[in-house]
């Protein structure tokens, strides 16, 4: 049956009123809570633990009543609150309310009194009956149960050791603790931290934490309180009962046992001879810290460091790493700081307690007592005649450094090289190396610089450099003893002023001199020093013997060496 619309709302009113005449609750009004109300307003993206019945937790707090007026608050007193939740040690409300909170989690929590401190309440603080309001973020949450976790962010390619207790380590790290809030960080000091592992100079947690790493690995470590700072915390940084999380980039670590390590990266396949103490080496070098960072380079520079090697005159790790190098090996050479630059370090690219490594290229090395090297290539067969000291000879020549650089090449120039051998025109290992050879013959010679260009080099040369000459003798001219210009192949003429004067006038001029000369020459009665210039060479004995120098010379004039030198061996004008 249908109800006419006015009786309808009479219905409606007649039962609001008989409510109201029994007592019931006005609409709007939900009446005494039964449990915790819980409004999770702000919940972080990744929670990767909730609070679990038995877990130590740290928070912060606002306690207000409905009004909003507030009667207790963490944030006023400046401490967090540390308790373990579900089992009875907070009120029943917030033991509920706080069951699966991650950390950062926000939660407004709606405590009824028989959740929260009943008819009785608290005395001038909470009254009987009372409803409270909380406004929780939780900070950290962590169990006895709990180990320390590990997580590998980064590690490099190769890994030839891995931390060990007793290793002494450097790293960088970012500290926070669980909720992100920062409490260290070595970046904001400039410089990494420093210590011992496994003998108790770190908290446990992170002496654990840094062991098996590799140096240049990144690790996040997070650490429950018991293997950190515990109950008491450390200071105003780190609270009581706080989990600590550390982003760590181990730099380098060694152990004060170790000694060099070397790493062959390309030996020659020929190697002749191997660098001992006592030999001077040049080398090409680029120096890294194990995380990569480069502190020195030769190549920067363009020019090679030179050293002995086994005297003290280079960190003791590179005079022990050097030992043994080939020509042209590439060594790579691993020195813990106790044999570099120890807990100082140097200037301020080489921190304290740095291990060092060094990648090097070894260009020659030499002992100061080594003579020339030579190696005959071709010599003709039949060879009878060889150079001999004071000889004119005429030679091909390539001229390298030990590591194949070209210097030079008498290739070079339309003729060959000419020198007289022991006048010191050329050096003196090269010199030596020309003794002794055939027309025809090949040597390769090996010069050490004591006999070539020394400490100080030349044009193109670098200083102490060996030297690696390929040479041919093309010819070469039988020579005359050293200040001679000429010598008689016998006896010189009784009268000798006599027939050097042609037209017998009593003087001897230039032209006159000359013809003389020229003809004991082809009449094979004496010969000149050899030279590609035999005219120069009469000038210079017309100049020798023209001592008032007026363009003539007199009887007066004219003497032999041997009167001069008291010397009967050879005797020349």
């Amino acid at each position: 049956m249908a109800m006419a619309p006015g009786s309808r709302c009479c219905l409606l009113l007649l039962l609001l009123l008989l409510l109201a005449v029994l007592g019931a609750p006005a609409l709007g009004d939900p009446g005494p809570l039964e449990d915790v109300v819980i409004d999770r307003y702000y919940i972080p993206k990744i929670c990767l633990r909730e609070a679990q019945m038995g877990d130590f937790i740290r928070y912060h707090y606002n306690g207000t009543f409905k009004d909003g007026k507030k009667f207790d608050s963490s944030y006023d007193r400046g401490a967090t609150v540390a308790g373990v939740v579900g089992v009875g040690r907070l009120i029943t409300g917030m033991d509920r309310g706080l069951q699966g909170m991650c950390v950062n989690e926000r939660r407004h929590l709606i405590v009824p009194p028989h959740l929260g401190y009943g008819s009785i309440g608290v005395a001038g603080l909470i009254p009987p009956d009372a409803t409270l309001y909380f406004d929780v973020v939780m900070l950290d949450i962590w169990n006895k149960n709990d180990k320390l976790q590990i997580t590998t962010l980064s590690k490099p390619e190769r890994c030839n050791r891995t931390v060990e207790n007793s290793d002494f380590v450097r790293y960088h790290y970012n500290g926070t603790l669980l909720d992100g809030t920062p409490f260290d960080s070595s970046y904001s000091k400039g410089s990494t931290y420093d210590t011992y592992v496994g003998t108790g100079w770190l908290i446990k947690g992170m002496d654990q934490g840094l062991l098996g790493m590799c140096a240049g690995e990144k690790r996040s470590i997070i650490i429950p309180p018991f293997l950190a700072y515990g109950e008491k915390g450390y200071g105003t940084v780190i609270p009581p009962q706080a989990s600590l999380v550390f982003s760590v980039l181990l730099v380098d670590f060694h152990n004060p046992k170790d000694g060099v390590f070397l790493e062959h990266l390309e030996v020659p396949e020929t190697c002749k001879r191997r660098a001992v103490t006592g030999d001077f080496v040049r080398y090409h070098y680029n120096g890294t810290l194990m995380d990569g960072t480069l502190f020195d380079s030769s190549y920067s520079r363009n020019q090679t460091y030179n050293t002995y090697i086994g005297k003290g005159y280079i960190i003791p790790g590179m005079d022990q790493g050097l030992q043994g190098v080939c020509i042209g090996e590439h060594r790579r050479v691993v020195i813990p700081p106790h044999l570099a630059y120890g807990e100082n370090g140097a200037g301020d690219k080489i921190p304290g307690s740095a291990v060092l490594i060094f990648d090097v290229h070894i260009i020659d090395f030499h002992n100061p007592a080594d003579p020339v090297e030579i190696e005959t290539v071709f010599r003709p067969e039949g060879c009878n005649v060889t150079s001999r000291h004071r000889d004119f000879v005429r030679y091909h020549y390539n001229c390298s450094l030990l590591d194949g650089t070209r210097l030079f090449s008498s290739h070079d120039y339309e003729k060959p090289q000419e020198v007289t051998l022991g006048a010191n025109k050329v050096i003196e290992g090269l010199n030596s190396g020309l003794l002794n050879m055939c027309a025809g013959e090949r040597r390769v010679l090996i010069v050490p610089p004591h006999l070539g260009h020394g400490e100080s080099g030349a044009r193109g040369v670098p200083g102490s450099a060996v030297l690696r000459f390929e040479v041919e003798l093309i010819s070469m001219e039988e020579g005359v003893p050293e200040g001679y210009l000429f010598i008689w192949h016998g006896e010189p003429p009784a009268n000798l002023y006599e027939q050097m004067d042609l037209n017998k006038d009593g003087e001897i001029p230039a032209e006159e001199f000359s013809t003389f000369i020229k003809s004991q020459v082809a009449e094979g009665k004496g010969r000149l020093m050899p030279s590609s210039d035999p005219e120069k060479v009469i000038a210079d004995m017309f100049q020798n013997q023209d001592r008032n120098q007026d363009g003539k010379i007199t009887p007066e004039e004219l003497k032999l060496k041997s009167d001069e030198d008291q010397e009967k061996i050879h005797e020349e004008l």
